[in-house]
Formats: C-alpha cells, sequence, structure tokens
C-alpha cells in the first residue's frame, strides 16, 4: 500500500449544510429558522427548562425525601477473573492494583466482584468482597481478607 492508493472510507464524512445560499438549496432566506423571533435571532434560544418567564416545572415542584447518593460509600470494582494475571502465592493489595492499572483510583477503597475464574492462590486484601468473590478464591485455595 502506497500513500498515494489510500482512500477514505465511504460515509466516513458527511458535508455540512450549507444554510441560506439561496431558495434552491431548501434552505435558503431564514436558513431553516422561520420568520422573526427569539428563536431566529443569532445566538437565539431559551436554555433548557426555561418556560417563557413562568416559574419552571423543576423549581415548582417540592423537593421531597432522601438521597443517600451522597453519603453512601463509592467502591472501585475489580472482578476475580482479572487477578488471574498474578503468579500463584501472591498477595494482591490495593497498591498492587494501582501498580499495575487495575484500578486508577481507590475512592473509599476496593470491592472485588464474582465475575471470571480464578486458578490460582490468592491471598487477597480489599474493603470488601461479594459470596461469589469470596467462594471463588478460597475454592482456589487462596484467602479473602477484608481490611
Amino acid at each position: 500500500m502506497k500513500l498515494n492508493e489510500l482512500k477514505a472510507t465511504p460515509g466516513d464524512r458527511t458535508t455540512s449544510k450549507r444554510k441560506g445560499r439561496g431558495i434552491g438549496s431548501g434552505n435558503g432566506k431564514t436558513g431553516g429558522h422561520g420568520h422573526k423571533g427569539q428563536n431566529a435571532r443569532a445566538g437565539g434560544g431559551v436554555r433548557l427548562g426555561f418556560e417563557g418567564g413562568q416559574m419552571p416545572l423543576f423549581r415548582r415542584l417540592p423537593k421531597r425525601g432522601f438521597n443517600n447518593k451522597r453519603f453512601a460509600d463509592q467502591y472501585v470494582e475489580v472482578n476475580v477473573g482479572d487477578l488471574e494475571r498474578y503468579a500463584s502465592g501472591t498477595t494482591v493489595t490495593t497498591e498492587l492494583l494501582l501498580k499495575d492499572r487495575l484500578v486508577t483510583k481507590t475512592l473509599d477503597g476496593v470491592r472485588i466482584l464474582g465475575y471470571g475464574e480464578l486458578t490460582k492462590k490468592l491471598a487477597v486484601k480489599a474493603a470488601g468482597f461479594t459470596a461469589t468473590a469470596r467462594e471463588k478464591i478460597e475454592k482456589a485455595g487462596g484467602t479473602a481478607e477484608e481490611v
């Protein structure tokens, strides 16, 4: 293959609509904006939820109830299958997972989930385990310790 033989994939680029370029284009004169009004002006339009000055719906409705999202612990999740990369006998800690880029941040700790298979004997130290993850780690001969 040579540089002069390279061709773009058909349909990968769409030409932009040229607004206001004559009546024959189908998008001439007002350019799809109709006649006059706020939406016809340059930079015209209203923000999302604006109701023409009327008190918007989201402000008319009362805020009710308690939302735990702000207070709940946030765990970074790692699957058991991802631990298969480590050699048998390794102690898997949060620091090791960070070093090997399996996780990029720790938030409130690392939680091990049960997706995937594990055949190696590992000592895993994490903030939490699902029941299936704990079962798979112990079935492979390893230990699951909460820290």
